[in-house]
């Protein structure tokens, strides 16, 4: 969804009129109209003088809001849509794609989830480098976590080229097919992944290599800053977040893999961060741990649209 200034040309009544009058109340953007009271704000529009004007441009944000729902699609439709564009990238770890049969899902969200030092970020680095053998990625770096020699050292367990500059010309293709950016706040993200919307309509249809992987590392370290008041706006954030990560995925054909901290739960268990709230927005959730002292990694299911619940995996990174 698109910044209110970015939209005059297309809708000239969302003009400068209209515009500093939604700033007023803190609204710059689709997403702020989406977690605003609209009939408070139609309310303040009724008092100004040019409430006419006003109240067009509020329905004429709503109408690009309604524009931008999906079409209704019949089982049919869905399946031949899933058997075109929805398969697997492997993630280059054995026992993870063994265990979900190929890999992360394009067109779906997957998310890692799993305590400090679980492995999450070396399983999404080691997706990162395999994916961007043939295809672009997007990485959101949230933490400094993104480690550029840490992708060479995987490079350089998987392939054996027959000399030091076919090795390192594979090592600049896929290092140059991998765009990371750093991101602190959830607004942040929102203009990335706004620009990375614009981005995809235009490579859509196009040959030669293509965006096809989108790692948050990680979601809960944005999400959670906002949901810290009383109040209903880091929610409404929260689910706009998940919403544009759901659409990108399957609207342009990305697996999307995210990161989720754990929190402490009943009886002394870790529990997925962020609440119930969220855990109905990822399709895929599987969590990461690790055997103290060792390399050995274990992830389980905790839910999978084609798979049951509980079952694992152990793996080396």
């Amino acid at each position: 969804m698109a910044r209110l200034a970015n939209l005059e040309t297309e809708y000239p009544v969302l003009d400068s009129t209209v515009r500093n009058f939604c700033a007023s109340h803190g609204i710059f953007s689709v997403e702020d109209f989406l977690i605003h009271d609209l009939y408070m704000l139609a309310a303040f529009a009724e008092q100004n003088n040019s409430s006419e004007r006003l109240k067009e441009g509020i329905a004429q944000v709503l109408s690009v809001i309604d524009d931008m729902h999906q079409p209704w699609l019949n089982g049919m439709e869905l399946l031949e849509d899933a058997k075109r564009n929805k398969h697997v990238f492997p993630t280059g770890i054995q026992g993870i794609d063994l265990l979900l049969g190929g890999g992360i899902r394009v067109g779906q969200l997957t998310e890692l989830v799993g305590p400090s030092s679980s492995g999450k970020t070396q399983v999404c680095l080691r997706t990162a480098s395999n994916v961007a053998r043939n295809h672009m990625v997007l990485y959101l770096d949230t933490g400094n976590s993104f480690s550029p020699q840490r992708i060479a050292y995987f490079l350089g367990k998987t392939i054996n080229p027959s000399s030091a500059q076919a090795k390192n010309q594979f090592l600049q293709k896929v290092m140059s097919n991998i765009s990371c950016h750093s991101v602190f706040d959830i607004f942040a993200m929102f203009d990335v992944l706004h620009q990375l919307e614009s981005y995809l309509r235009c490579q859509d249809g196009r040959g030669g290599c293509q965006m096809r992987l989108l790692i948050v590392d990680s979601i809960s370290s944005l999400i959670s800053p906002v949901l810290g008041s009383s109040s209903t706006q880091g929610r409404a954030l929260m689910t706009s977040a998940g919403y544009l990560l759901k659409k990108l995925a399957h609207q342009h054909n990305l697996a999307v893999l995210i990161i989720n901290h754990t929190v402490g739960g009943e009886g002394g268990y870790s529990k997925p961060a962020l609440g119930d709230s969220w855990k109905c927005i990822p399709h895929s959730r599987l969590f990461l741990s690790c055997d103290r002292g060792s390399n050995n990694y274990n992830v389980s299911i905790l839910r999978h649209p084609s798979m049951a619940s509980g079952k694992a995996a152990r793996f080396v990174i």
